[in-house]
């Protein structure tokens, strides 16, 4: 008699334990797919960034890309050059600098004092 009544009560276990994989299988089944498609999605992206910084660079060519990295620095000279300075020292504010040996040959030395009598 023990027998009838343990069934009736694994009958209704299996199923939902089924149901339950099976959901899980296809929450799975439905990560992997969206995975695989942001996958291809990137790569495609990657694909059409490539090509197009590749057209890029072969219609800018070679010399002018080398112009264009120099020209700023070449402009920043050109410039000091018109003001007519003869040496300068150019940093980009985030290096400490240590002005007292710095300054060092870069301004004159002042004439020896002359003695003078009032």
């Amino acid at each position: 008699m023990k027998l009838p009544f343990l069934i009736f009560i694994l009958i209704p276990q299996e199923s939902e334990l089924r149901r339950i994989n099976d959901a899980r299988k296809g929450e799975l089944e439905y990560i992997s797919a969206n995975n695989n498609l942001d996958i291809t999605k990137a790569q495609k992206m990657a694909e059409i960034e490539t090509s197009k910084f590749q057209n890029m660079i072969s219609s800018l060519g070679a010399e002018n890309i080398a112009k264009i990295a120099t020209s700023g620095h070449d402009n920043q000279l050109a410039m000091l050059q018109a003001l007519g300075l003869q040496s300068t020292l150019i940093t980009d504010g985030s290096t400490p600098l240590n002005l007292f040996n710095t300054a060092r040959g870069l301004v004159g030395t002042l004439p020896p004092a002359a003695d003078s009598q009032l």
